[in-house]
């Protein structure tokens, strides 16, 4: 479903992915580990489109969504729902509101239509009880279920993306966005999870990409993380023998 093809990319003089290759296919299950500004969320941001490549192709259901324009990005979008780490709701609106606006936007769906779907969409993410809350009245991991209501509202995505989803979250609410991610993939849809955490990682992904100075130093299973022999990844690992 996704192809890089010796991608590289830069924000001004600064080098943040190096010449990356890799393929993740429709229904896997992915987390991308890394060290703060190494390209993890960098990654998500062009598999939508939102960045282009300074170097190297980017293909979507076999298409090259390299050089699309804005307008021709559309359709590659909706393949996805995407959930940045701020979630990016509206601070002026509550938590019904907020799930309703991609739908008033983006839909010919009436009033009635809109608000049963919204009851639907909160249900789905477990804060149904918090429909008239406004954001400032959210926990950290209401937070979270909420922009993940607002990211399925107006497509049937082939594939989840998430951006830190648990960052700064308790650790009984990281584990619940990390069920609520497995809940959301039972029936085949992939996701890949932008991480810092192994834990969380752990819980959620089947394969685990590591980045380090721009490029891919590990692509593997469980087995393969577990056992690297990377300094990098092993100062990454030894949370879980914090936690034990």
């Amino acid at each position: 479903m996704i192809v890089f093809e010796k991608v590289s990319f830069s924000y001004s003089e600064n080098l943040i992915l190096n010449n990356i290759s890799f393929k993740i296919g429709e229904g896997e299950k992915v987390a991308i580990l890394g060290g703060s500004g190494g390209g993890k969320t960098t990654i998500l941001k062009l598999i939508v489109g939102l960045l282009k490549p300074d170097s190297g192709r980017i293909i979507i259901d076999g298409v090259d969504i390299t050089d699309l324009e804005e307008d021709e990005l559309m359709e590659v979008r909706r393949k996805f729902s995407i959930v940045f780490q701020d979630g990016a709701l509206f601070d002026s609106l509550n938590v019904k509101e907020n799930v309703a606006f991609c739908l008033r936007e983006y839909t010919n769906m009436t009033e009635k239509e809109i608000d049963e779907k919204v009851d639907e969409l909160l249900t789905i993410v477990g804060v149904e009880h918090a429909k008239y809350y406004m954001t400032d009245e959210l926990s950290g991991g209401m937070h979270r279920r909420v922009a993940i209501a607002r990211s399925l509202a107006v497509s049937k995505p082939k594939m989840f993306l998430y951006d830190e989803a648990t960052t700064g979250l308790d650790p009984v609410n990281a584990l619940n966005i990390c069920n609520l991610i497995n809940e959301l993939s039972k029936n085949g849809t992939g996701h890949i999870i932008v991480t810092h955490r192994v834990i969380d990682a752990l819980r959620v992904a089947d394969r685990f990409i590591f980045l380090k100075d721009g490029q891919i130093v590990l692509d593997g299973d469980r087995s393969i993380l577990l056992s690297s022999n990377i300094s990098d990844v092993m100062i990454f690992l030894s949370e879980l023998k914090q936690i034990s």
